[in-house]
């Protein structure tokens, strides 16, 4: 189960399908879960800040984040949601493929603006606050998207759309829009990989052998690069990953601990306990408990 598939299996509000990629949904950190892990996908995702606070990872740099806060997560972009400390943050997610907006027939609006959004040829601005002089009229396309999906009437999808076409011309109306950096860009495709590899099989044993193979590294060239790049070993990036599954499993699922610590990578249940425990600070069982009744209770 990958983010992507593991969000939609989460998802509040999902109407459409594949003739029309537009999904909208909320969640809670930590009600629904922990955080998000970073990751990537080749939509375009919208994180639209509700209420609280929490922090937000885009291309390794972290930013705190607040009630009323428009975030923009380009395709491809390595990004994650995590708590600030003991805060509560409830936020919206809108993922949509950029391909809807697109001409068949290259237009302008493709050559100029969505497909170099869409093969990160491009930057924008990431975090809109209430502060920005943008604000207000990108909230206000994103207000009246979520308006119409209140009731989903006949022919919605054409209001959506118009919705969308609003609010990329409020990002891009005078804005010069840069390149990027093609070091930068370089650093983070390798990262891409092993992320998006690690996201679709941790469940499997993995080794730094098998990394540094896929990513045709020597075994010491993969594991120097991957600490400087993320600040931690790929062991412990990946056994993170499995607990940050494993505890949305816990809340999602009525499965037993151990199968639990099997089906996100763990081979034994007892380091899997305490590795959970010094994660999370509590044990899994105590987690499930915790935050189920947390959730009925609507804290």
């Amino acid at each position: 189960m990958n983010i992507l598939e593991f969000e939609n299996y989460q998802e509040k509000k999902n109407h459409f399908d594949a003739s029309f990629p537009y999904n909208t949904y909320l969640c809670c950190i930590p009600q629904d879960f922990s955080s998000v892990p970073l990751h990537w996908h080749l939509e375009m995702e919208i994180i639209y800040i509700k209420k609280g606070c929490g922090i937000v990872s885009i291309d390794l740099a972290s930013e705190p984040v607040k009630t009323g806060d428009i975030i923009f997560i380009a395709p491809g972009q390595l990004h994650g949601i995590s708590q600030q400390e003991d805060s509560r943050m409830e936020y919206e997610n809108i993922i949509f493929d950029l391909n809807m907006l697109e001409s068949k027939i290259h237009d302008s609006c493709t050559l100029d603006f969505f497909a170099p959004l869409r093969h990160s040829h491009m930057l924008i601005q990431n975090i809109y606050t209430p502060m920005d002089a943008k604000y207000t009229k990108i909230a206000y396309w994103l207000d009246q998207a979520d308006e119409i999906c209140k009731t989903f009437p006949h022919a919605c999808q054409l209001y959506i759309k118009s919705c969308l076409f609003g609010l990329f011309y409020e990002l891009f109306r005078d804005q010069k829009i840069a390149a990027a950096p093609k070091k930068a860009l370089t650093t983070l495709e390798k990262l891409k990989i092993i992320i998006k590899y690690v996201e679709n099989h941790f469940q499997e044993r993995i080794t730094i052998k098998d990394m540094a193979t896929y990513c045709d590294y020597s075994q010491s060239h993969f594991m120097k690069y991957f600490k400087n790049a993320m600040g931690m070993s790929f062991i412990e990036y990946l056994n993170d990953y499995r607990l940050m599954m494993a505890a949305r499993l816990l809340l999602a699922s009525d499965s037993s601990v151990l199968s639990i610590s099997q089906e996100v990578g763990f081979e034994n249940l007892s380091y899997f306990n305490r590795s959970f425990k010094k994660k999370y600070h509590i044990t899994p069982s105590a987690y499930r408990n915790t935050l189920l009744k947390n959730n009925e209770k609507g804290t």
